[in-house]
């Protein structure tokens, strides 16, 4: 989603522009001739990595030598900091410059390996708003551009319509399931979210997105004869939910836009749990509790993470009232700060697609300006 938003972004500016990489189908719809699909690297966890490194040092192999073939002027390389490092360090021994967006989160863990990105990196464009200064303290140049879904307006479907595509109760409260976006991400936590779902009574109806990197057949194998209503994008039903649960990751940063209470879960495998807890740098795990420096929204990690508890925190949240006051105050205030910056000399507030735009083509000129 964020290289298709660059990718429309750049072509703004300068048509010409041709693009090829690590992508989806977001990606190619916007132009980019994708030679890895990046669903062949949706793998999570420190020892569910292991079974797929030969397939992914293969596709890492083929990656570059694509771009020996086609010479790029420029790599941009988004999130993934395990794979794209190693990007990195193969672009910057030819010559190409390198722009991170989405910068790995080092902060949270692994700080030693901001060395990469000052090795290999010649701009960091972050997201989020402590990012700038931790990285610029340790020697990258970095610069907030925003968060890429802090600007997103709501669906513009309304309730009923949406209820009748779908076939759902409009009167009842509906809460949004998402799982995650990997197919062993999703094994570990669905059938707890499940069994959470199974415990509320029949008052609410149960939408859950389908990831674009999911099968709509593994979901429905997983949920069986449960009542869950399978839906293709995430943003309208985070929308009209009356709160959600929701794995840790980009998703937590959705329902906070959509103004979405909700709870955060989250479950590894117990030896990736063991490996990677002791490195775990910050003292929150859900993005909008670390964005907003205090506790936002409960969360339920590894052991926490019952049915039980998922039901007690969804009923403090479901009703009008204190609990859900403090929770849709604390969301809002996190999307104040996930905003881009303002433009220099007072200009309008860009999109941060635009924002990152604009600094990739400065560091492309500037490049041919010297003679590179």
């Amino acid at each position: 989603m964020y290289g298709a938003q660059l990718i429309e972004a750049l072509r703004r500016r300068d048509p010409k522009l041709e693009f090829f990489g690590v992508g989806g189908d977001r990606m190619r719809a916007a132009g980019c001739d994708t030679v890895v699909d990046a669903k062949d690297l949706s793998v999570v966890g420190i020892t569910e990595i292991l079974s797929h490194l030969p397939k992914i040092y293969g596709l890492y192999r083929h990656l570059i030598k694509e771009a020996d073939k086609r010479k790029p002027d420029l790599a941009i390389v988004i999130d993934s900091p395990a794979f794209n490092w190693r990007v990195a360090r193969q672009m910057k021994k030819r010559g190409i410059p390198v722009v991170y967006y989405v910068a790995p989160q080092f902060w949270a863990w692994r700080q030693g390996r901001v060395r990469l990105l000052r090795e290999y990196i010649d701009k960091a464009l972050v997201i989020f708003p402590f990012e700038e200064k931790f990285y610029r303290d340790r020697g990258v140049d970095a610069t907030f551009v925003g968060h890429p879904l802090a600007e997103l307006p709501h669906p513009a479907i309304e309730r009923n319509d949406y209820a009748a595509q779908f076939h759902l109760d409009p009167a009842k409260y509906w809460i949004t399931l998402m799982p995650g976006s990997r197919v062993k991400e999703v094994r570990m936590n669905l059938p707890t979210i499940l069994e959470a779902a199974a415990q509320l009574d029949a008052n609410y109806e149960f939408l859950l997105p389908i990831a674009p990197t999911l099968d709509r057949a593994f979901l429905q194998d997983l949920i069986g004869e449960q009542s869950i209503t399978l839906v293709p994008e995430s943003l309208p039903a985070l929308s009209h939910s009356r709160a959600g649960i929701i794995t840790s990751g980009t998703a937590t940063v959705e329902a906070a836009m959509m103004r979405t209470p909700f709870v955060m879960v989250y479950r590894v495998s117990p030896l990736t749990y063991l490996l990677g807890k002791p490195r775990v740098k910050v003292a929150r795990f859900a993005m909008v509790n670390l964005i907003a420096g205090e506790e936002v929204v409960p969360e339920l990690v590894q052991h926490d993470f019952t049915a039980e508890r998922v039901v007690a925190q969804i009923k403090e949240i479901l009703p009008d009232g204190a609990a859900r006051d403090r929770m849709l105050e604390g969301l809002t205030r996190v999307k104040t700060l996930l905003r881009p910056p303002q433009s220099p000399v007072d200009g309008p507030v860009q999109h941060p697609a635009d924002r990152a735009a604009e600094i990739i083509l400065q560091l492309s000129r500037a490049r041919k300006t010297d003679g590179q």
